[in-house]
Order: C-alpha cells, then sequence, then structure tokens
C-alpha cells in the first residue's frame, strides 16, 4: 500500500494540470477570479487545518523532526476526503482525520463545466512553523484513466462500505430531517422513501457524521462494539458483510386501569452486505413480546378496531399479526429483507419484504408505512429532472371473510410515481395505483411500467379492481423553507361538484410547510401540516379491493372521513436529539352495533353507506382526538443507530356514543429504554 501511495505522490510533479479550469472554492474565496481561486484556495485549507489542528504529545515527546504527507481528495460534491497519512505515529494519523472531518463542504472542481475530483498532498512540516512550508501540491488529469481508478478504489476503501451501497437508510422521521434537508438545498426528489445509502452519501458525507461520534478511547472489543462498531464487520475488495445484534427494550407505566405497567422486548438480528457494486442485500429479524399502553392494546385485541385478523389473537399497528403472551401480553414477529440491484446509474431495482413511503409529509394519502411490512418489487429510474417509481405489492387481507382455503386472501397494489422538477423551486408528482384480488394471481398486465392501470382494470371486468390517481408538488420558498401537497382521487362526481356531499367525491388534501434551521438555529425543525379525507375515500364496494394491507391503510393511518392537524418540532446536539408533536383531529366512526357504513372504516363496503347525498366530513360516531408526544434519545453507537430514550404521551379521545371499542379515555403513557432506530411506529390513532 505503501508503494502505491509512493508511486502515486512520484507521478504527481510529471502530470499536466493545464486543463484544470477551476479550483474547489471555499465560500471565502466566492468572487475570486480564476487566476486567483488556486492561491485561495490552498491559504483557506491551511487556515482550516491549522485553526483546528492539534499536536499529539508524541510529537513533542520523542522530539520528532521532518515531513509527514496527508493526501486527500476534494471530489466532486465538494467533501474533503482523506486518503493516506504517511505517518509513523497513529496518534498524529487520528489527529489528522479528525480535522478533515470538520472541513466544510465547498464548491467542486470543474473541468469544462463539469464538477470533477481533484486531489493534493497537504505537507506537515515538524516542528510546526508560523507559516508552514512546502507548499501543497495537486494533482487532475482526465486523460490519466489508469491512476483515476487507482484513486477510486483507495476512495470507496471506507470503514463504511454501507455509505456507498444501495440499500436503504431505515425509514424514521427524525433521522431523515438531515437528508430532506440537504436534497430539498440541491432540488433533489424527496417524495420516494427509503432513500439510498449511495443517494445520500452525495449530499452528505456520512463517513464523517459517524465518525464524528465515534470515541477514540474504546479500545476495549466490547467498548467498541458498544459504542462505535458493528458487532461483526467483514471487507474485501469487492464485497462487504455487517452483523449486528440489536434490541428494542422499554419499560413504561400509563393511566389505564388494566396494565400494571407497560413493555416492550424486542432482539432484533441485522445482516447487511454487499457483493461488487451493483448487488447490496439486506435482512432484519425481530423477535418480539410487548404490553402496551391501553388504547393501543384495545386496538390489538378488539375485533371492532382491528377489522378481526383471521388466525391470530390481535393485530399490532405497523408490526401484523400476534399472539397471546402469557395473560395480558403480545407476541409479534416481523421479519424484512430484500436484494437491491443497480445495472447503471440510472436503474434501481429492489425486491424484499419491507415498507416504502411517498410524500414529504409526516402523513402520507399517496403511500405510508403504517400498515406491516409485506413482499414488493420496485423499479426506479433517475434522470435529468425525472424519477419515475413502480412499486408492486403483493399484500394481505387478513379478515375472515377473505380467508380462502384457510389462507389469507391475497391483494395486489401496483403503483406508478413520476416526480419532475419543473423548475429549480418547483416539484410536480403524478400518481396513480391500481388494486386487484384473484386466486389465478397477480394480473401480468399490471407488470408493464408505462400503462395507466385505469384502462387495466377497466379491461378486466366490471369492479374486477380499484384504482386511484393524484397529484404531488413541493415547492421550494427558500433554501430552509418548502411547501408541500398531495392529492388523492379515489372517485369523483364532476357532475355534482356544487354538491360536496354526494357519496362519490371520494377524495383526501394534503397541505404542509417544513422549515430546516428554523429562526437560524442550526438543527431546528419546524413542520405544519393538514389532512383531510372525505367519507368513503380509499373504500370499495369489495372490501378487499380497498386501499390497504394487512389491515390497516396503505394511506393516512385514520382511513378515511376525517381532518386533522399535526405540528411537530424536532432539534438536535451533538449525540442529543428530541422531538414534540401535537396532533388535533376530528373523525367520524361507525355505530359497532349498526350495518351502516358511515365513510370512516375502509375495509367497509360502500354499499352499506349512509345515503348517496347529504355526506359530511366527520359524520357518524364522530370522535375528537387530541395528541401530544415528547421524546428525547441519546445516541449509543453511530455505526448502527443504537440509542436511549425516554418519552411521554398523552392522548384524550373523546367520542358522541360509547360503544364496544370505542370508549371516551384520556391516557397518559410514560416510557424509557434502548431501542435501534429502524422504523416509524404510529401510535397516534
Amino acid at each position: 500500500m505503501k508503494k502505491l501511495f509512493l508511486a502515486i505522490y512520484i507521478l504527481l510533479p510529471i502530470m499536466g494540470f493545464s486543463q484544470v479550469e477551476k479550483f474547489p472554492v471555499f465560500d471565502e474565496c466566492t468572487g475570486e477570479t480564476i487566476e486567483n481561486i488556486k492561491d485561495c484556495f490552498f491559504k483557506q485549507t491551511k487556515e482550516t487545518f491549522y485553526n483546528e489542528f492539534k499536536e499529539p504529545p508524541i510529537i513533542e515527546n520523542e522530539n520528532f523532526k521532518g515531513i509527514i504527507n496527508a493526501t486527500f481528495i476534494v471530489n466532486n460534491q465538494g467533501f474533503f476526503k482523506l486518503i493516506y497519512v504517511n505517518s509513523p505515529y497513529q496518534e498524529l494519523k487520528d489527529e489528522v482525520e479528525r480535522v478533515f472531518l470538520k472541513f466544510p463542504k465547498i464548491k467542486p472542481a470543474s473541468y469544462n463545466n463539469h464538477n470533477v475530483e481533484m486531489q493534493f498532498v497537504f505537507p506537515l512540516v515538524f516542528p510546526l512553523l508560523d507559516d508552514p512550508e512546502p507548499e501543497m501540491i495537486y494533482n487532475y488529469e482526465p486523460q490519466k484513466k489508469d491512476l483515476n481508478k487507482v484513486v477510486k478504489r483507495l476512495v470507496n476503501t471506507s470503514k463504511y462500505p454501507k455509505h456507498t451501497s444501495h440499500l436503504n437508510i431505515p425509514f424514521t422521521h427524525q433521522r431523515y430531517v438531515d437528508y430532506e434537508y440537504a436534497m430539498h438545498k440541491n432540488n433533489t426528489h424527496t417524495a420516494s422513501k427509503p432513500y439510498l445509502y449511495k443517494d445520500v452519501n452525495q449530499l452528505i458525507n456520512l463517513d464523517s457524521t459517524v465518525n464524528q461520534f465515534i470515541k477514540p478511547e474504546k479500545q476495549t472489543w466490547l467498548g467498541r462494539k458498544v459504542w462505535n462498531e458493528h458487532l461483526l464487520s467483514v471487507q474485501g475488495e469487492d464485497y462487504w458483510f455487517n452483523l449486528d445484534f440489536l434490541v428494542d427494550v422499554q419499560l413504561g407505566k400509563d393511566n389505564s386501569d388494566n396494565v400494571s405497567f407497560t413493555y416492550n422486548n424486542s432482539r432484533i438480528l441485522q445482516i447487511q452486505g454487499g457483493l461488487g457494486e451493483q448487488l447490496s442485500y439486506s435482512a432484519t429479524v425481530y423477535e418480539s413480546q410487548g404490553r402496551f399502553a391501553g388504547y393501543v392494546n384495545e386496538f390489538i385485541s378488539n375485533p371492532s378496531l382491528n377489522n378481526r385478523p383471521a388466525f391470530s389473537e390481535g393485530l399490532v399497528p405497523g408490526r401484523g399479526k400476534a399472539k397471546g403472551f402469557k395473560d395480558d401480553a403480545y407476541d409479534y414477529p416481523v421479519a424484512e429483507g430484500y436484494l437491491s440491484y443497480t445495472p447503471n446509474k440510472f436503474l434501481q431495482f429492489q425486491f424484499g419484504h419491507g415498507r416504502n413511503f411517498i410524500g414529504d409529509g409526516y402523513r402520507s394519502f399517496v403511500l405510508s408505512d403504517v400498515a406491516a411490512p409485506s413482499l414488493y418489487l420496485k423499479a426506479s429510474v433517475d434522470f435529468w429532472k425525472f424519477k419515475y417509481t413502480n412499486l408492486w405489492i403483493w399484500g394481505n387481507d387478513l379478515r375472515p371473510a377473505s380467508v380462502i382455503n384457510n389462507e389469507h386472501a391475497r391483494k395486489y397494489i401496483a403503483i406508478h410515481y413520476l416526480s419532475i422538477n419543473i423548475t429549480e423551486r418547483f416539484n410536480l408528482g403524478l400518481f396513480e395505483t391500481a388494486i386487484s384480488s384473484s386466486e389465478n394471481g397477480i394480473d401480468a398486465g399490471f407488470f408493464n411500467p408505462v400503462m395507466f392501470y385505469r384502462s387495466v382494470e377497466f379491461n378486466r371486468g366490471e369492479d374486477s379492481g380499484n384504482a386511484l390517481v393524484g397529484l404531488t408538488a413541493k415547492y421550494k420558498l427558500s433554501d430552509q423553507i418548502s411547501l408541500y401537497s398531495q392529492l388523492v382521487v379515489d372517485e369523483f362526481s364532476v357532475g355534482n361538484l356544487t354538491n360536496l356531499g354526494d357519496w362519490r367525491n371520494k377524495f383526501s388534501i394534503q397541505l404542509g410547510t417544513k422549515y430546516f434551521d428554523a429562526f437560524k438555529v442550526k438543527n431546528l425543525f419546524l413542520q405544519g401540516e393538514f389532512n383531510y379525507a372525505r367519507p368513503y375515500t380509499f373504500a370499495h364496494r369489495n372490501p378487499i379491493l380497498n386501499y390497504g394491507n394487512n389491515n390497516q391503510a396503505l394511506g393516512h393511518l385514520w382511513g378515511a372521513n376525517f381532518w386533522e392537524l399535526v405540528g411537530i418540532a424536532r432539534y438536535k446536539k451533538d449525540r442529543w436529539s428530541g422531538s414534540a408533536k401535537l396532533i388535533i383531529g376530528k373523525k367520524g366512526f361507525d355505530f359497532v352495533d349498526e350495518t351502516t357504513s358511515y365513510g370512516g372504516n375502509i375495509f367497509q363496503s360502500y354499499d352499506i353507506r349512509l345515503g348517496d347525498t347529504g355526506n359530511a366530513l366527520a359524520q357518524g360516531n364522530a370522535a375528537t382526538i387530541f395528541n401530544i408526544d415528547l421524546q428525547g434519545d441519546y445516541l449509543i453507537n453511530p455505526s448502527n443507530n443504537l440509542s436511549l430514550f425516554a418519552g411521554v404521551s398523552y392522548r384524550n379521545f373523546s367520542i358522541d356514543a360509547p360503544t364496544n371499542g370505542f370508549s371516551t379515555n384520556n391516557n397518559m403513557w410514560i416510557r424509557a429504554g434502548i431501542r435501534a432506530d429502524l422504523f416509524n411506529w404510529y401510535l397516534d390513532f
């Protein structure tokens, strides 16, 4: 390895640099002429380095004298990346690496109006001088393909190969704030989630975000595994492999009479890896038992709330079927995994078992991650101003009425989502989906990635499927503020525009805004959102064809027939992070002892509707819902996102006619524990 860097170093002076049009540009160098940018870059690099650099004591103790060279690059996204330090002292290597992680993102070098990567050698002269000499040397030569391959291979050899892989970054709203902010500022498509590590790493130096929390004093095996590293990590030139044993262990107390204390005990095995640059894989297995706050336990076990999942003793929201554990708890296993294949820079494919999300809000009517994981196939095309996502989901209807040959009935959901950057500020998304059900399997016509699904559904036969269409929009007011919206149309009676109460006017609307670094406070994030869904939206004559999966909605958690206001604040500093969430809304439920659907339960047939006209929002057994949730987290291990957390939530549910499964209550729930931050868990219903 040393010989390799020596060869690169020797080659540097004899390479031509005349074709470099522009050196990297610090903010302090903006406005300088091209002739002066080089000198300004060298000057700012030296100042940035020496303002942060702290000479390790071993240098003075051993009276070291000489020149140490640090080889680094500024990549084509403007990130500084240290490649090599030819130092005999590990302490000095660690200090130089720490300093380079503090460098800001700058404007990258350019060649023929294209961003390019430049390599530099930074000399450190000991003892340190007031004006360090000799000067830095640099290299860029597009024609030197062999050397570029060497440098590329060196740069890609990272402690964290996951960060350059095509694996999903686990989607949690708290964690995604930084990623969305970077993508928002760079006019990148933000709606299709989860994001890929490689895509985000082009905008945020993920190695740096991990390294800033590494505890170098942890030298024992146990200390490193708890605070810094994966349990097992193997890496070769063309492969890598990580294994972690994680937990989600919580203990809490709520004020319900029938729960002595609450707990969750999840043991999690996670395996991730890659073979070459194109193929990556991930598998996560959860073995869990839990007892929750009173209103959650009621949802799990009460058939009036969870739509009676067959072959089980309940339904844990977002996780799936459950069976009884001891006297008053639940056992609910979950498995997720997928293969990710990227044949070129435009195409990306995934096949696996998991959840997806389309939207820029906390909620989504287009596609949310509310329901339990399911089998899916996803194909994405990303080029120029377009990102086109095709998603096929093999879902389940868990109701006893849908059982076929002692198996849950299959339902098939096919989704198209086209995101277009109309301008640098305005993004428009076009959405369509079709739901079908057949003992013969999914219709091959739904795998056509470019046709309109409505025609497929129509030609298969009347009421053979259900189709929805919609729009999303996002407008960038500034680098800190964005506006977003969704409109999903299940059915719309054009001839009855003046009669909104017509039951066929089935649609939902979302309006929201996000404020990053709010009021110039770094890492303070604010979000406000309004959601509205008409009665009978997402329902169908045949309940199996509704827009749901695993007995929960594929859109908004509340289904339909409601309005909702959401306010969220998030903040982080160092290893600490916290969030506050306020939800106010009103929803119309069915009366349990009647056979009429008032439009809130999407698993009811709309054939038993209240009426053809006169339908109003939140009709039926109306409930006012009020939720407050406060949470704080302390990051333990930045490699696998294991954290300590504590939270308190308050829920007031006030309903007009308390009946079986729907009762007015006030619930206060306090909990704390240690968990891996891997998924969103929506308990704000």
